[in-house]
């Protein structure tokens, strides 16, 4: 394993200057923003649905609220310290399909990264749609619009984050900010104060009898879903400045300290005003009315916990690209997602990203209850993995003190597998069941396309020292629609790169032979008036086509035998301006197509910069 005090390549000791790139980067406070919105805001409903399930059970029930959150916390401790380590073993990011991929084999590792992205699709979601509830819930006429409301925030985080990963963690450092400190506020007002602002509802006295284990085990399995977002941070190293592991390391350990004192503050606070649930008051805003009062500290609680919910979703932008980037780096999806864009951003995984989430938004029709069911299973499918990945991972590195590693990793393994079991049989019912059948589908999808690129490694003899380069004799055949500037760049073009040019254009005449001779000789006589020293070869099409002529043309051409390559060189026009480019008859892309699909040329697609007077 490498060590976390390593030098990483390519960075210095303390904090050198930052290179273009690396400001493009995450520091810690920037990587809490980017990467922790989502487990920072499970806050809002983590206890929330602790105390729901135990409510049953009545007053007697609802006491079992911080012991269960404490059982949360230690399994949290675990997760965050695993993390740590996971962190160091794999800085290139990735987190448990870096893991399953080097100690559990690649299937499992498939089925890590697949969980995780469904995980991530549905985070962004889940609190796009929270976020918005949150709002109509305040301004109650808009409601129904909030679909619309939904595709506008999300296509404002988007926007941020394909504007670069350092920008939007920026734009989210204040509300971030903003909303831990006035959590913080609510517990710390509230401990410290004797009798409730505002008198919260209180349970009724029914089913007070034993409560019993299954009971316990769905309160804490529901209010798992607090830790929701805990590995987006080892999922995204690569996103951090230099010391990268440090700082990520460093992210991970205040993630979870925040996340644990509010967790463990919020359930005491419920246990000291006797908080139920309450269908129109969530439970955070009864203890933030029971420690301020109903006044202006409870809209501003309020109003930052909207905020933050409808932001939690960067936490996906910034670990779900860098995800797909690996999976594309390991030939499992199309490398075009490994591909950054100028401000290092994956443009292709952002977008993707956003696609799917827009249509679950859609499909639900903006109701968070509707997504819910199938949230939180995929993320525990990925922590349960990782952590018997890293068992696995001490196993074989034996370092000092590696058992007592092994040991909480184990702890860990079991902790969330057993929270995943429990998770899948609450949620069954209610369409759980999807995620595990989502999951097959993207593993399917990742074998085929890893079959594919083999497929393709084999065609070009990828490992092997090829042989020598021979020299062959190519015929160039250029189709033109008239003699022009862009004509002569294509013939000039094809000039240097075969042996034989020739030129070939079609012409569309009416039925009568008169009009047939005229367009047929029109075209001649320019082009021998050009005089290029290059044959040219009308063909003519009664039926205005463009493609097929040419293509009979090319297999007769091919079918000589005189060359050992057929080369076409198909001349476009590059216009300045995005809206000339609209204008553009798209013959070049429609050739295109129909020589890839006939015939055996290869085909060279050339855009000429043409200047366009104002």
């Amino acid at each position: 394993m490498e060590s976390t005090n390593a030098q990483e390549p390519g960075s210095r000791a303390g904090d050198a200057p930052a290179s273009d790139h690396e400001r493009d980067r995450l520091t810690v406070p920037q990587g809490l923003a980017a990467l922790s919105l989502d487990a920072l805001a499970s806050v809002a409903y983590g206890p929330e649905a602790i105390v729901v399930v135990l409510a049953v059970a009545g007053s007697r029930g609802l006491g079992f609220t911080l012991p269960v959150t404490c059982a949360i916390v230690v399994l949290l401790a675990a997760l965050t310290f695993s993390y740590r380590q996971v962190i160091a073993a794999f800085p290139n990011g990735g987190g448990a399909y870096a893991v399953a991929g080097r100690h559990l084999g690649r299937r499992v590792s498939l089925v890590a990264a697949a969980s995780l992205i469904i995980d991530y699709v549905l985070n962004v979601a889940v609190s796009v749609s929270a976020g918005v509830a949150a709002l109509t819930s305040a301004f109650p006429g808009l409601y129904g619009d909030r679909v619309w409301l939904c595709v506008l925030v999300l296509g404002l985080i988007t926007a941020v984050n394909l504007y670069g990963v350092a920008e939007s963690a920026k734009v989210m450092i204040v509300p971030t900010v903003v909303f831990v400190v006035a959590v913080f506020a609510v517990i710390v007002v509230g401990l410290l104060r004797t009798h409730p602002a505002t008198a919260p509802t209180h349970p009724t006295a029914s089913a007070t009898s034993t409560v019993g284990v299954l009971l316990l085990l769905r309160a804490f399995a529901s209010g798992c879903s607090a830790l929701t977002g805990v590995e987006a941070i080892a999922n995204a190293v690569p996103t951090f400045r230099s010391p990268r592991v440090k700082r990520a390391q460093r992210t991970e350990l205040t993630l979870g300290a925040l996340l644990g004192a509010m967790l463990i503050g919020l359930s005491l606070l419920i246990g000291k005003f006797h908080v139920a649930p309450n269908s129109t008051k969530t439970v955070l805003a009864q203890l933030t009315d029971a420690s301020f009062g109903h006044n202006a500290g409870f809209y501003i609680v309020q109003f930052a916990t909207m905020v933050l919910l409808a932001l939690a979703a960067n936490t996906s932008f910034g670990g779900m690209p860098v995800l797909t980037s690996l999976l594309a780096r390991d030939n499992n999806l199309p490398h075009v997602f490994a591909l950054r864009a100028d401000r290092q951003v994956y443009r292709h995984g952002v977008l993707v990203l956003a696609g799917a989430a827009l249509v679950l938004l859609i499909g639900a029709q903006g109701d968070t209850q509707a997504l819910v069911p199938f949230f939180a299973i995929g993320v525990f499918i990925g922590f349960t993995i990782s952590q018997v990945g890293m068992v696995r991972h001490w196993q074989i590195e034996r370092g000092l003190g590696w058992q007592g590693r092994a040991a909480l990793n184990g702890l860990g393994a079991a902790l969330t597998a057993v929270a995943l079991v429990i998770e899948l049989v609450a949620k069954f019912g209610e369409g759980g069941w999807l995620v595990f059948l989502a999951v097959a589908v993207l593993v399917a999808l990742f074998e085929g396309i890893h079959r594919t690129y083999r497929r393709i490694g084999v065609g070009l003899h990828l490992g092997e020292v090829p042989g020598p380069p021979q020299p062959r004799r190519s015929l160039v055949v250029v189709p033109v629609g008239a003699v022009n500037l862009l004509t002569r760049e294509a013939i000039s073009a094809a000039l240097s790169l075969g042996d034989e040019v020739r030129a070939v254009t079609v012409v569309h005449p009416d039925d009568r032979d008169d009009q047939d001779a005229a367009g047929t000789d029109r075209v001649r006589n320019a082009w021998n008036a050009w005089h290029p020293d290059v044959p040219l070869t009308v063909l003519t099409s009664r039926t205005r086509s463009l493609t097929r002529p040419i293509v009979d043309h090319l297999r007769a051409v091919g079918a000589e035998d005189e060359h050992d390559r057929l080369v076409v060189l198909i001349p476009e026009m590059q216009l300045p301006r995005p809206w000339q480019r609209l204008l553009q008859n798209q013959r070049g892309a429609v050739l295109d197509r129909a020589i890839r699909r006939y015939t055996d040329a290869v085909i060279c697609r050339l855009r000429f910069r043409i200047d366009v007077p104002r």
